[in-house]
């Protein structure tokens, strides 16, 4: 099978090529795992992280990939559920151990355990893949395989970070970044909060400029000030500046979640923390870690009901490496996607 390899770590503002189109055998399914031939793969920002090592795979060389979209073409002797021929994803979530304290109560996200698709385990720039069966999800039949992948984490995760602010309907919630996970929350908000007015900050004029065609009522520079204190803000960058100014526009007794696997740059931005600005009057700080399959479901379910279209930029899996780059240079509106034919 093709497949677009990691194998070493990298600089992307050294190498416009950190991934090599090999070929490799088919992965043969175990007992309680599926074979899943690839249709589609979104490109996510935390491969930039796991290319760049920040957060590393744990060995190389890997297949990267988590929002992965395919066919079932083999079963294992002890899978029940799913079938040959069904349609499934999979999503960040590859495995978590099941028996722990976080596991038992729902909360496989922290499992100490928890492996994460295309970094700890082949994920789907590839053209097949496998996975253990409890860990792929039916696509609803709403979604062709390019709109279903990014809604697989962008979707997921972006669930499960508007889950996390504890918003109200009325209440005003910014986003900070503008990426394809902030595009699918600015559509969740509007569906499950009707009343609720959104603000995007973001540090590229095009991406503000999708935002206000999506429904955004005001958008600014990530430094800017809104007009109105914010009762709830998402924070998407893969920086820490933005950290310091959302807490700059949040409402006393408000809330930042950071929906980040890493941050990278300058830390020293935190050291601008001013705490009766930032901090103050009970204002929180909650991170987002991973997903639990609860969340991908209930999402999925979710964009299906609302008739979500993610917004997509089609690339073919041998175009992976200039996804990547567009990606770290910024050029983004909506998800990227890779289509393997």
């Amino acid at each position: 099978m093709k497949a677009m390899v990691l194998n070493k770590l990298c600089n992307l503002k050294e190498t416009q090529t950190p991934l090599e189109l090999m070929e490799l055998p088919i992965p043969i399914p175990g007992e309680r795992e599926i074979l899943l031939k690839v249709k589609a793969c979104g490109v996510c920002h935390t491969e930039l992280d796991e290319i760049e090592g920040r957060t590393p795979p744990r060995q190389l060389p890997v297949v990267l990939g988590h929002q992965v979209v395919g066919t079932v073409e083999a079963v294992g002797s002890k899978t029940s559920a799913i079938k040959i021929g069904d349609r499934v994803g999979v999503a960040w979530i590859f495995s978590a151990c099941g028996v722990c304290k976080f596991c038992l109560a729902g909360k496989e996200n922290l499992c100490r355990d928890f492996q994460a698709t295309g970094r700890d385990a082949d994920g789907g720039y590839a053209e097949y893949m496998t996975v253990a069966e409890q860990f792929a999800y039916p696509i609803p039949d709403a979604f062709s395989d390019v709109e279903a992948a990014p809604l697989l984490c962008a979707g997921a995760i972006g669930y499960r970070s508007l889950c996390l602010t504890g918003l109200q309907d009325g209440q005003r919630l910014g986003l900070t970044g503008f990426g394809a996970s902030a595009h699918l929350v600015l559509k969740m908000a509007q569906y499950r909060y009707p009343a609720t007015d959104i603000y995007v900050f973001a540090r590229s004029a095009e991406e503000r400029t999708f935002a206000k065609e999506l429904g955004a009522v005001w958008t600014g520079d990530t430094t800017e000030r809104a007009p109105e204190k914010l009762d709830a803000i998402i924070d998407t960058t893969p920086a820490w500046m933005p950290i310091v100014e959302a807490l700059a526009n949040l409402e006393s007794g408000g809330r930042l979640v950071i929906n980040a696997i890493r941050k990278e740059g300058d830390k020293h931005s935190l050291l601008e923390l001013d705490y009766p600005t930032h901090l103050w009057l009970e204002k929180e700080i909650k991170s987002v870690a991973n997903i639990t399959r609860n969340d991908v479901t209930e999402f999925l379910t979710l964009a299906a009901a609302m008739n979500m279209k993610p917004e997509v930029q089609v690339f073919a899996l041998e175009q992976a490496n200039e996804a990547l780059t567009e990606l770290k240079a910024g050029k983004i509106r909506g998800a990227k996607v890779l289509k393997i034919d």
